[in-house]
Formats: structure tokens, sequence, C-alpha cells
């Protein structure tokens, strides 16, 4: 696929994503919030361009904000902040709590007496605020801002969304991760109590199974009452208790190796059962007490470990869920980067054809100018398209493309639908409603059969491009407007402005700039690549596995006329991809069989060159070889869908006795 694009601000957006990753990689490496927080603040305002910056982190054990603010390269003191701290809670709060992106300007602040102040005190003409959140978790909020007369673009914006939703990732991993240390340095601390106390002994036993219990503050390091511990002595952990009278216990339980081999044994995770059926997961050290060269009992210390294992299991969840969401913003990410990566590009204009290149050439050079483009061609051919590459590459593409379809509106709604009008201006009119001319203030109309508009209208529009202003129905206020009109047509406008049916003026108005969109037919390279395009495009949507387009399948479509061009291609190959069962593509042979008609009545037999004819058996064998390849194309099928009879326009029963003439047989 040949597409001319702007390498400049392809460029500029993958640097930006560098960035962006490199300021993640770096803050993830920072072992101290505070710091993270600050080096994020510095880092965002080069990344995208700003006069302040910073990000609010809420406290839920306090009910209040952290808020950290760079403004031109100045970390901002807690003086600085508190005369707008108000302001900033009650916009955070907001933003916090509904969990979506914000940018207020100058032009709303008047609105909020809140934004007002802080708009003035920090001398801004916007305010972009994103909140810093995950789907089970609610961190705070990141903000850029910027002095008057500068705006945040959809991309800065959007780049900004993600950025928060991954730095909230990164966030997070961080304070788990600090949690965790927190957890092992206090258990490592824990042991090393215990192990002290164990010298002691916390629970002893001898090789006649009588157990004692010394040393109450190792008891209570491990946070067990003393007379409970008692109580388990010989009645409920049979851990505890000699079973059989047998001079050691039983093999089972964790004091049993220290007195068989006099050596230190020591467990991090064990269940023990109680006669009532309850278990207690715990952690142990067995130690062997030995007196001049002689085992003669041991001590054994236990800690229930249920509090430690329920978090652990906690952190395990926590980082499976940080994984997964992790892995949905990539995905999210590389989605809504490829889909904005097409818009700088040509949409989905595919194709490396002549005519299309020649169409291409075009755009490339109108699209950056301010002039009205008239798009003409076939129905199917695309049209809407060329206008979207068109607006993409414009100056105007941070702003909204509205389309009109004016095929599609009744004679009565066509002024309403264009200009808008005002509550009570006619029956049915319960409120006010914004036209689309008012829409696309600032960006582009894509007017779609354009030249549907009755005639009577067409003045109203012509004004509209000649003075760019005009009043809704029913209102005396005359609105000023900055519109590019892109139109389109399957029409020969010349043709209706010589039958008086659409006006000379406005027809020159519009075909400024005049663009083709070839038909189908003419851009025969292109139908394979478009095929293959629809067909991949067909098996996602109906999420099944993905069937492949062969070359004789490829040379039946090259050779099709397409009436309706690329519409018709398109709904061919979702139909072909409906009807296939198997793992190969079954083509409707119904539409290259008429096409194939067509072509032999159109031939006329006295036009034929002289050597242009078979003998009997050159004919016969000829036949032969088409049977043959429609019952491999077929998998040696006869009859039913797909079949090679089917294919051939036959009945079964008829291709059945051609077989058995022609004796062809299913290889073996």
């Amino acid at each position: 696929m040949a597409q001319p694009h702007s390498k400049k601000k392809v460029k500029s957006e993958n640097n930006k994503d560098q960035s962006f990753s490199i300021l993640l990689t770096a803050v993830s490496a920072v072992s101290d919030e505070n710091d993270l927080i600050r080096l994020v603040v510095s880092g965002i305002s080069s990344i995208l361009p700003c006069c302040l910056s910073g990000i609010g982190i809420f406290d839920e054990k306090n009910s209040s904000w952290n808020i950290t603010i760079q403004q031109k390269e100045k970390f901002l003191s807690k003086d600085e902040i508190k005369p707008i701290l108000f302001e900033l809670n009650v916009l955070f709060n907001e933003i916090f709590v509904d969990g979506k992106l914000k940018q207020i300007d100058d032009k709303q602040k008047a609105q909020s007496h809140q934004n007002n102040k802080c708009f003035k005190i920090l001398k801004l003409s916007s305010l972009l605020v994103a909140p810093l959140r995950t789907i089970h978790t609610k961190l705070g909020v990141i903000f850029l801002g910027r002095e008057r007369g500068e705006y945040f673009s959809e991309k800065e914006i959007y780049a900004l969304q993600i950025f928060a939703e991954q730095l909230t990732t990164v966030i997070e991993e961080h304070r788990l991760r600090d949690s965790l240390e927190k957890y092992s340095s206090n258990l490592r601390l824990r042991n090393e109590l215990i192990l002290n106390a164990a010298g002691e002994g916390i629970y002893g036993i001898d090789k006649n199974g009588r157990g004692t219990f010394v040393n109450r503050s190792a008891v209570d390091i491990l946070g067990w009452d003393l007379e409970d511990f008692k109580k388990t002595n010989s009645h409920d952990c049979h851990h505890h208790t000699k079973i059989d009278g047998s001079p050691y216990p039983k093999e089972e339980c964790p004091i049993y190796h220290a007195l068989k081999d006099g050596k230190v044994h020591r467990c991090d995770n064990e269940v023990f059962w109680s006669k009532d059926g309850t278990s207690v997961p715990v952690e142990y050290i067995s130690t062997p007490i030995i007196q001049k060269g002689e085992i003669i009992g041991a001590v054994i210390v236990f800690s229930d470990i249920t509090e430690r294992k329920n978090a652990e299991k906690k952190l395990n969840n926590a980082f499976n869920e940080i994984k997964l969401l992790k892995d949905e913003l990539e995905k999210e990410r590389d989605y809504l980067r490829e889909e904005y990566e097409v818009s700088l590009k040509f949409g989905e204009i595919i194709g490396e054809s002549s005519a299309l290149q020649k169409m291409l050439v075009q755009i490339e050079a109108v699209a950056s100018t301010p002039a009205n483009v008239l798009i003409f061609g076939e129905s199917g051919t695309g049209k809407e398209l060329t206008a979207r590459a068109i607006h993409s590459r414009s100056e105007r593409s941070e702003s909204s493309l509205i389309k009109v379809n004016c095929a599609s509106i009744p004679r009565e709604l066509f002024e309403s639908e264009f200009f808008g009008h005002v509550k009570g201006s006619f029956t049915g009119a319960h409120r006010d409603r914004v036209g689309r001319f008012e829409l696309a203030d600032g960006g582009t109309l894509f007017l779609d059969e354009v030249g549907e508009i009755p005639l009577e209208l067409q003045s109203k529009l012509l004004r509209v491009l000649q003075e760019k202003e005009f009043e809704r129905i029913g209102d005396e206020k005359t609105k000023k407007v900055d519109v590019r009109i892109l139109a389109a047509t399957n029409r020969d406008l010349k043709k209706e402005v010589e039958k008086g049916n659409f006006r000379e003026d406005l027809f020159f108005r519009l075909s400024v700039f005049p663009i083709e969109v070839p038909p189908l037919r003419n851009r025969r390279e292109d139908i394979v690549p478009l095929a293959i395009h629809f067909l991949e495009k067909s098996c996602n949507e109906m999420s099944r596995d993905m069937l492949k387009l062969n070359r004789e399948q490829g040379k039946l479509l090259e050779n099709y006329r397409w009436p309706g061009n690329i519409r018709e291609l398109q709904h061919v190959i979702a139909r072909a991809a409906i009807l296939s069962t198997s793992s190969k593509l079954q083509l409707d042979p119904t539409l290259f069989q008429s096409s194939t008609t067509t072509k032999k009545s159109t031939k006329s037999v006295e036009n034929l060159p002289d050597a242009e004819f078979l003998t009997a058996e050159e004919f016969k064998q000829r036949e032969k070889e088409n049977i043959i390849a429609a019952l491999q194309h077929s998998d040696w099928r006869v009859s039913g869908k797909g079949g090679a009879a089917e294919l051939l326009g036959i009945k079964p029963t008829t291709l059945s006795h051609q077989m058995k003439t022609l004796k062809i047989k299913k290889p073996t």
C-alpha cells in the first residue's frame, strides 16, 4: 500500500511516546514516593509543553489532598498554594469521584467562581486534569496548565490520558513493593526474636513425651495466650500429643526430627488440624536439647501465620490485577495509536494502482489549503474516505469533521439541519437545535450527495459560503462561522447546471478543486489487496478463523466489472465469509456466472479470428479440464453448497453424467 504521509508529524508523536516511556522507566526506579512525584511533575512539562504541571494525591486516612505544583521550573511552596487550595480541592474531588478527564479553559472559567480564581492567580488560559486511577484503585489527579492564548489539542489530551493510566499502575506497584519490603523486614525481625527466645524454650518435650512451658515473654512474641496454649498441650492438636505410648512422638510431629537427629528443623508453611476440624497455617522451628552429648529433649516454637498468608494472597492478587490491567492498557494504547497513525495517513484507502496514486497526489496537494473540494465518482467508490483523508491532512484536523447526507434529509428539514432553529420557530420545534454549520465551526463540513440539495435552499448555502454567516430559523441573531466544505456527488453536476437543477455559482464555489475517485474497474491491481483487507475484517468481526483468498479466486474478482465498486466488493467478501463453512473461502458462484455469460453474449461470432476454433476432440479435452478444475476446487464434492455442480452452474445429475462420459474419477 503506497500512502504518502507526514513524516514530521509521525516522528514527533513517536518521540513523544518514547519520552513518556523513558519517564515511566525513570520513576519506576525511584524508591521514595515524594521524589517520584516531583520527578513526574518536572518531567512531563518537557514532553507536553506547559507553564504549570502538578500532581494531587488523595490521602484517604485524613481525607485531604497532598498537592505538588511546578510553575515555570519552580516548585511552589505550601504557602504559595494555600490561596487556591480550597478551589483546587473542589476541582480535584470532582475529577476524583467522576473519574473522567476534564479540560477547562478561560472561555469556561467564568461558569465557576473557583475556576475563575485559580485561573486569575495562576495566570492560565487552559487547565487539563486527568484522574490517576485503575479499575480498583483511585490515587489522585495529574494536571497541566497553559498561559493565556494557549490550549491543549485533542492529541495532547489523549496522550495525557494514556500516560495517567500508566503512571497509576507504576505508583500502585511502587506502593505494593514498599509494603512487601516493610512486611518482609518485620517478618525477619520477628523470626530473630523467636529464634532468640527458642534458646530457652517455649514448648519442650522429653523422650517420654512430658511437655513443659518456659519463657512467658517468648509466648507473648507469638501473640498467643499462655492459658490457651496450655490447653493444646495434650487435647486439641495431635502434633502435641503422645498418641501410641512409644518413646518418640509420631513421625508427622514437627518435633520428631529434632529428637531423632539432633539438628535444628524449620518449616515456613505447615497446616495444623485440630479435632474440631479447623486448620491453622503455622511456621515453626524445632531445636534439640543436648546435654553432655546426649539428646534429652527438644524445643519447638510455633507461630500462627494466618495473617501473613492472607496478606500474601492479597499481594499476589493485586500484582496479577496490575499485570492484567497493564496488558489491557497496552492493548488499548496500541489500538488507539494505530487508529491515530491511520488518521495521519489516508485512513482505509488501500491500493497501488496508477489511478489511485493520481488521486492521492491530488489529496496531498489540496489538503493543506483552505480550498473547497468537490469529490465526484460512481456510488461505492469511497468518496467519504477521500473526504476523511483530506480533513486528516488539513490544518483543521484538530477540529471536527461533520457529515451531512443530503439525500436522507426531508425537503422541509434541510434548513433546520444546516442552520439549526430556536424553540417554537415552527411546529415540532420543542427545543433549540444547533445546525451542522455551527457544529463544524473551525472544522470541516462534508456534504455527501450534494446534488440532492433543493434548489430553493442552494441560495442560502451559497450565502454561507460567501459571507461566512447565517441565522437559525426563528432567530434574528446572525452567527459567524469558519467552515471548509468538502462536497461529494455521483451526479454530473455540470449537466444538472445545464438543466437548471443546480445553481452555477454554487457549483463553482464547491468545485474550486475537483477530485475524481476512480471506479474499481479502473483499479484492477487494487482489487485483491482490498478483498484481503475486507476478508480479514469480516473474519475478525465474526470471531472466526482467518480465511484465505486463493489465486484462482483472485483472478475471478479481477475479471468482474464491479458495477457497485468497493461497496459491492465488501458485501461480496462478507457474504463469502458467512457462507464458508470450512477453512476454505467459498465465493458466491452466481455473481461470476452472470459476468461470464454477459461477456460471452457480447462477443460477436463474426468478429472471431479465423483461427479461433477448436476441434471436437480439443473441445472435449478442454471441457474435461474445466470439470476437473471445479472438482479440485470443491475438494471433489459434486453436489451441495460449494460443490462442483454449483460452481459450474449445472445440476449435480448432469455433472455426474459428464464425469462418467469423460471418464473423470477422483484420484486415490
